[in-house]
């Protein structure tokens, strides 16, 4: 278990935060830091093909060790953090044997991880918890994949005698920033299907995912002094509050759960003469996803209509870009992919939670170039911020998971005799 929580700590103390107002790829230069390591470590450890292109797509080999036809796998995670909270000089705690009390992560600032809000700490009670001190986030979304792929794959170049088929890794930059498959040659990676290992508590498996876009809509104004602002000036910024009026308001991601979709205002700038508006809209049902998309063009057209004559133009003007789509639509064709990974987890005394994610993964985007890629769990909570945990014990189980579907599919019913690939040649 410490060979786990050294690699951990060694993956959360590089800084690979990612960027969304930068055009490059990788966002940040930074993601390059752990990105060399990690090409580094897959040689070190044996892993074959080892490869990192000019976006810092990492990708490699573990050759199948069995004779018989076996379809190649893969399992990805990302390296970059969210720039929702500071990555930046992560100092993990190690708290061993959890009495299921509050953990303080800063005593100067105050800061403390309880159970009475965190529920879910209450399931890892008499296990090592690697917490933040409060003041970063800690990053094991998703260093805590990587951590784990790569310990699978060092366990099973040090345990021959675990048969499994070729198995391809790869490590991907920008999935914060929603840019983590953009640049990913499905076809050089070569797998038939692979496994995010992107999910959170122990036994997540998903194959369901949002439908997800997001929108800007511009405000424009006319500023004049407020003493003589009668029937003349119109603020931009009123006008953005009336549009967040409009939208329902019980559907935030604070009032929804389960399929439920949702409107998410996260940005709101200007001033008088110009407000920008940032939303993001999701739903798993692609009818009430199209139909999210329509509201907001609707509210637009609705105010536009209402200062045509005070301001002679649109004064409104909205820009939808969809992001990804759900991935059930891919993965259902090839439902078995999903059903390995479940008696994977039964195998080890896991019980899998079988939940769409209210998000998106690498998978998803994946899963439309042509890989389908169903979500596993790796063993973080309360992600994005300087509350994240991860148990020690959830990656540890999360590694075995790994170990076994590798195990399962070269013995499942895709293993082919030495017979039958006689007669297909």
């Amino acid at each position: 278990m410490q060979h786990i929580i050294d690699r951990f700590i060694s993956y959360v103390t590089i800084d690979t935060e990612s960027d969304a107002g930068s055009e490059t790829t990788p966002s940040t230069a930074k993601q390059w830091d752990l990105a060399n390591k990690l090409v580094e470590e897959l040689k070190a450890i044996g892993m074959h093909d080892v490869t990192i292109d000019d976006k810092a797509y990492i990708m490699a080999t573990l050759p199948s060790n069995v004779i018989h036809e076996v379809p190649t796998i893969g399992f990805i995670s990302h390296f970059d953090t969210t720039p929702d909270f500071t990555g930046a000089n992560v100092k993990p705690q190690i708290v061993p044997n959890y009495d299921g009390k509050d953990i303080v992560l800063n005593a100067e600032q105050n800061i403390i991880l309880s159970p009475n809000y965190f529920k879910d700490l209450l399931l890892y009670k008499g296990q090592t918890l690697i917490t933040t001190d409060g003041t970063t986030l800690l990053g094991a979304d998703d260093k805590a994949g990587i951590t784990e792929i790569v310990t699978a794959m060092e366990f099973l170049i040090k345990n021959p005698e675990i048969k499994h088929g070729k198995i391809r890794v790869g490590f991907t930059p920008d999935e914060e920033i929603g840019r983590g498959a953009h640049h990913f040659d499905v076809e050089k990676f070569g797998a038939e299907w692979a496994y995010t290992m992107d999910g959170s508590q122990i036994g997540e498996l998903e194959y369901e995912n949002f439908n997800a876009a997001g929108a800007k809509i511009i405000f424009k104004g006319k500023s004049v002094h407020p003493g003589y602002a009668k029937g003349k000036m119109i603020n931009s910024l009123l006008i953005a509050n009336d549009f967040i009026n409009e939208l329902p308001a019980d559907e935030t991601p604070e009032t929804t759960k389960g399929y439920e979709g949702f409107f998410h205002v996260h940005h709101l700038n200007g001033g008088i003469e110009e407000t920008v508006l940032e939303l993001i809209i999701r739903d798993h049902n692609k009818k009430k996803f199209e139909k999210r998309k329509e509201l907001i063009e609707k509210i637009t057209r609705k105010i536009n209509k209402k200062f045509a004559k005070q301001f002679g133009a649109d004064i409104a003007t909205a820009e939808i870009k969809d992001q990804y789509y759900n991935m059930k639509e891919k993965v259902t064709p090839v439902k078995h992919i999903v059903d390995i990974a479940e008696k994977a987890m039964r195998e080890i005394g896991i019980k899998p939670l079988i939940k769409p994610i209210r998000g998106g993964t690498d998978g998803s985007q994946l899963s439309y170039k042509g890989l389908p890629c169903p979500n596993i769990f790796a063993g973080g909570h309360n992600f994005h911020g300087k509350y994240e945990y991860v148990p020690v014990e959830s990656m540890q189980k999360a590694v075995e998971v790994i170990v076994k579907i590798a195990e399962l599919t070269a013995l499942g019913d895709y293993v082919k005799t030495e017979e039958t690939i006689k007669n297909k040649k």
